[in-house]
């Protein structure tokens, strides 16, 4: 771990509550990324809607504060938001809070100003820890801290950050209470051997059907969804049922960008038992648009839509009910896709990024790699203990039941 560097210059902090602070708290990305090729902007409006109590469900049950931080010349150069999940804060053994979009120059006594503003208003609040960069919303955007891979956009919604966060990280103490794995697979990759044999055995049974999503359909397919994924993720660690309602609200969040032939879902005998939700990979388009979507951008938007063959999709979210976990019903799932590109010269993706896998899910991690996908870059979500006496414990592995103290 390289070893921290700080400058003597004072930091101030400032709480973001005026619209030029928001301004200035969107601005700072350009700044700390300007040179670094690989980067793609998040949009400011929806990062902006995640601060936004009409927009966000998560301010029912929960609260934010974000702040910028100035140098002596009045230049920012950092930002961060801290926030607490009530519904998961106390379900923990330590209560436990959030801190993320968390942008730093490279500078450990900068980054330690800001992760002390987080750790305080927290423990005012009675946290003892903080889980980071996390989302103040659901975990399939602006979660976790690159780890290994700096070199490789981003796909849509995904965090992204320089090499040198990580030691301000963990030079502070944070550590990874989880690791995220990314996985890429190329549409026309034939299956493993193994997924090849459990497919066909699969296949000439005539109660397993392969179906893609068909919009007309939304809110039959939202009750699929909910039963699948109620089912396939009871095990985890927190879990929290999901609703009809949550999940037709996903589909219609979706909507302006589905593309029908890259969502599937599997049933047996008409049993909803696993889905597939893939969309296409829009940074594709927004690396050439920037980060605003004003209405300059929203036009640059429609015509580089409209002129762009976007060749990447990315998994929004992966579930096959338990009892058919392990069977190849996954791998159906890519042989018609498979199918659906032999089938289609001109079918445009040509990767599919599967978004993450948590390692405290060890059983997905066995499958992707079953199913021939290669692991190309890793994030962290890191958590910091407030007692430094504690004992620190890792995210628990699904499946296993934690020791009660």
């Amino acid at each position: 771990m390289r070893q921290p560097t700080s400058t003597v210059t004072q930091y101030f902090l400032e709480e973001v509550d005026h619209p030029s602070k928001v301004e200035e708290f969107n601005r700072l990305p350009s700044k700390i990324y300007r040179d670094d090729p690989h980067w793609i902007p998040h949009i400011r409006q929806e990062v902006e809607a995640v601060f936004n109590p009409r927009k966000n469900t998560f301010f029912s049950h929960g609260e934010i504060t974000r702040w910028i931080m100035r140098n002596p010349e009045g230049e920012v150069v950092g930002r961060v938001a801290a926030f607490i999940n009530w519904r998961k804060a106390k379900t923990y053994k330590q209560p436990t809070g959030g801190m993320g979009f968390f942008e730093c120059i490279d500078d450990q006594g900068a980054a330690n100003v800001l992760f002390d503003q987080c750790k305080h208003w927290l423990q005012a609040r009675g946290m003892e820890a903080m889980d980071g960069p996390i989302n103040f919303g659901e975990n399939n955007k602006y979660w976790g801290l690159i780890i290994e891979n700096f070199n490789l956009p981003p796909y849509y919604g995904q965090n992204y950050n320089p090499e040198y966060y990580v030691s301000l990280f963990e030079n502070y103490g944070f550590q990874i209470y989880f690791r995220q794995v990314i996985f890429h697979r190329k549409f026309h990759d034939v299956l493993t051997e193994v997924f090849q044999r459990r497919v066909d055995r699969l296949e000439k049974q005539e109660n397993y059907v392969v179906k893609t999503y068909e919009k007309k359909r939304a809110k039959e397919i939202a009750r699929h969804f909910v039963e699948i994924y109620n089912d396939a993720w009871q095990t985890h660690d927190n879990f929290k049922a999901m609703t009809e309602a949550q999940a037709f609200a996903l589909l219609k969040q979706i909507k302006p960008i589905v593309d029908e032939d890259l969502i599937y879902f599997v049933y047996k005998n008409e049993e909803p038992v696993a889905f597939m939700i893939t969309l296409p990979n829009i940074n594709e388009i927004y690396k050439k648009v920037g980060d605003n979507m004003n209405l300059w951008g929203k036009l640059k938007f429609l015509f580089y839509k409209a002129t762009t063959r976007i060749q990447t999709a990315y998994g929004v979210a992966f579930g096959v009910k338990q009892q058919f976990q392990m069977k190849g019903v996954e791998g159906l799932i890519f042989s018609a896709l498979r199918g659906k590109v032999k089938a289609n010269e001109n079918y445009p993706y040509h990767t599919y990024i599967v978004t993450w896998v948590g390692d405290f899910n060890p059983k997905m991690i066995r499958v992707m790699e079953a199913l021939g996908s290669e692991r190309v870059r890793t994030l962290a979500t890191y958590r910091k203990l407030f007692d430094e006496n504690a004992v620190f414990e890792r995210a628990p592995i699904i499946g296993t039941v934690r020791e009660k103290k």
